[in-house]
């Protein structure tokens, strides 16, 4: 059984989650910091479970996986051009999701109701 978070681990697990935001954003120019995002995600995920910070790291790990999965399709159509629309279209997505998590972050707020 999982004892609520006290207010030192939700400080702690909110830094953790802007520090996942950045991770993310630097993922444009360095890609391994977006695998070591969605490690820290996985890894301190049932830490948060209950709080308000769990929709964040859900925001953060949905974020990851279909931002993988557009990009993997946008790369294997490239060459028929359509896959430099699906690149572009999935770039904006991310920094969309990064952004607007981030912003709700520093707001204290979720980025979405449970």
């Amino acid at each position: 059984m999982n004892t609520p978070p006290n207010t030192s681990d939700l400080d702690s697990a909110r830094t953790l989650a802007a520090v996942v935001y950045a991770l993310q954003a630097i993922s444009f120019f360095f890609g391994i910091t977006a695998i070591v995002a969605i490690v820290i995600n996985y890894v301190k995920i049932d830490d948060i479970k209950g709080t308000w910070l769990e929709s964040h790291f859900r925001w953060q790990i949905r974020t990851f996986w279909f931002g993988l999965l557009w990009g993997v399709i946008g790369a294997a159509t490239f060459i028929l051009i359509i896959g430099w629309f699906v690149l572009a279209a999935d770039a904006v997505w991310v920094i969309y999701r990064i952004v607007k998590g981030w912003l709700r972050l520093n707001e204290g707020k979720e980025v979405f109701p449970q």
